[in-house]
C-alpha cells in the first residue's frame, strides 16, 4: 500500500511521438489529490445511495473547478494525472482521505 503526502509528486508519461514525462509537484500535486478524493467519494456515496444526484453533481463540479483553477496543463494531461493518483490508493483509502482532508482541500483550493 503506497501512501502519498498532499505535497507529493505525481509523475505521468504522456503519449506522443516522443515519450515525455510531466511531473506535478507541490500545490498542483495536492490539488490533484483533492480533486481525486472529491470525485471518487462523490461517485461512491451516490452509488451507495448516501447522497442525492444534486450533491454528487456539486462534488463533481468542485472537482472540475479545482482542476481548472489550480492545476496547469491540458485536460488530457490532467486526466492522465488523475489516473496516476487513482492507481496509488484504493477506494477505502480514498474515502478515509476524504474524511481527513476534504475541508482542508476546499480551503486550500477554493472554487468560488
Amino acid at each position: 500500500m503506497r501512501k502519498a503526502c498532499l505535497a507529493g509528486a505525481v509523475v505521468l508519461a504522456l503519449a506522443g511521438s516522443a515519450l515525455a514525462q510531466r511531473t506535478y509537484e507541490g500545490r498542483e500535486a495536492a490539488a490533484l489529490r483533492c480533486a481525486n478524493l472529491l470525485s471518487i467519494t462523490a461517485v461512491f456515496l451516490f452509488e451507495a445511495e448516501q447522497i442525492s444526484p444534486l450533491e454528487r453533481d456539486v462534488m463533481l463540479f468542485a472537482t472540475v473547478a479545482i482542476l481548472e483553477r489550480h492545476v496547469s496543463g491540458t485536460r488530457a494531461e490532467k486526466q492522465r494525472a488523475l489516473a496516476v493518483v487513482r492507481e496509488r490508493r484504493d477506494v477505502p483509502e480514498t474515502l478515509d482521505d476524504y474524511q481527513r482532508n476534504a475541508r482542508r482541500c476546499l480551503k486550500q483550493f477554493p472554487i468560488n
